[in-house]
């Protein structure tokens, strides 16, 4: 059986790699790049530190507008499908990548799976929940972390096809946080040690495109009696130097890391302010309480239990939630055993396809 994974930014590398892994064990399979993410430390520095295949295939797109992008994916993975002719192909998360893999797929009627369906924001604005609602609608098979997609799933109507698997981030932690505890120095290279530092990542499009999100957020930063470790995505480094907005005094930039720095940098942060649904995933994964600046969140048992909170993008709200922001003593294990790699790739050698009605 001949799989192809298509993914094309950082959080899919990772996701892939546990997906790969398990794969790998029983069948055939092509890793097409549709390069979203072109930066060598966004995209190239994933696949050597976590032993990942090369991408059999990059389509290059890089960067550009969301129909620039999504246009030039859908000609160049057309043709690579065309070419492989693949039974299967997976997608991952809510990229433009995962958005264009679904709709070449479904259009070629090759069975989809999508890792990671069934997340729901409810925030239309996002252009990542058209991409994750497309998908999951386009979707053969739906592997869902957590019973709240399951249930946003059926809620829409969708009641075949959705299998409870776990999450493949919760995978990848459980098998990499060792290796970057013994392997990543980033702390030290930094000069900085556990605890004494609040970590910041910033990479929404509706927060760091928009001026007066991304001046208020920054503000509030000043106000907050600590130093502040801030791995700047390169779509945040531009929009900072387009708005010339100036970085607080207590705000320490650096380039992006890699997936065992940057889970050594959230282990050892005394709390985690961002905008991503993986670190928010994750931070939880690790006991770090995390101030998410966002209204709403795709995680929302990061909320239920305690551990995570919405702050928005008012320097006040930010402000105040740093400051008074406390975790309770249990943490729920809520998303899987570690196993949903293997749970995946089972479904995936039993499935037998049925012939798609137009």
């Amino acid at each position: 059986m001949k799989l192809v994974h298509i993914v094309g930014a950082r959080p899919q590398f990772i996701k892939m790699a546990v997906v790969s892994r398990a794969w790998r064990k029983c069948g055939e399979e092509v890793i097409l790049h549709t390069g979203q993410h072109y930066d060598v430390r966004m995209s190239q520095q994933f696949f050597d530190e976590l032993s990942i295949p090369a991408p059999d295939i990059n389509l290059e797109v890089g960067s550009g507008s969301h129909a620039q992008q999504t246009a030039a994916m859908l000609l160049g993975i057309e043709s690579e499908l065309e070419d492989i002719k693949p039974d299967a192909v997976l997608v991952y998360g809510d990229t433009n990548t995962t958005l264009a893999g679904a709709l070449v797929t479904a259009k070629l009627n090759v069975p989809l799976g999508h890792v990671e369906a069934g997340l729901r924001s409810f925030n239309r604005q996002m252009p990542e929940e058209i991409n994750r609602v497309a998908t999951d609608h386009l979707a053969n098979l739906l592997f869902c972390p957590t019973q709240q997609a399951i249930d946003n799933l059926q809620h829409e109507g969708v009641d075949t096809g959705a299998y409870l698997v776990g999450d493949v981030m919760a995978d990848a932690l459980f098998q990499y946080q060792s290796m970057a505890e013994q392997k990543s120095k980033v702390l030290q290279e930094l000069a900085i040690s556990p605890k004494s530092y609040i970590l910041l990542t910033l990479h929404r499009s509706g927060n760091v495109d928009n001026k007066d999100k991304l001046t208020d957020m920054i503000h509030a930063m000043k106000h907050i009696d600590k130093l502040i470790v801030f791995p700047t995505h390169p779509r945040t480094q531009k929009m900072l130097s387009q708005f010339q907005i100036d970085l607080p005094a207590n705000v320490r930039a650096i380039k992006p890391v890699g997936y065992l720095d940057m889970l050594n940098l959230q282990a050892n942060a005394r709390l985690i302010l961002t905008d991503s649904g993986g670190i928010q995933k994750e931070a939880y994964l690790q006991a770090v309480p995390c101030i998410t600046l966002r209204e709403e969140t795709e995680w929302v048992e990061t909320v239920e239990a305690g551990w995570n909170c919405l702050a928005g993008t008012s320097s006040a709200t930010i402000i105040e939630k740093v400051r008074n922001f406390t975790t309770p003593q249990e943490r729920p294990a809520l998303y899987g055993d570690g196993h949903a790699a293997e749970k995946i790739t089972d479904i995936l050698v039993n499935f037998q396809p049925t012939t798609r009605e137009d």
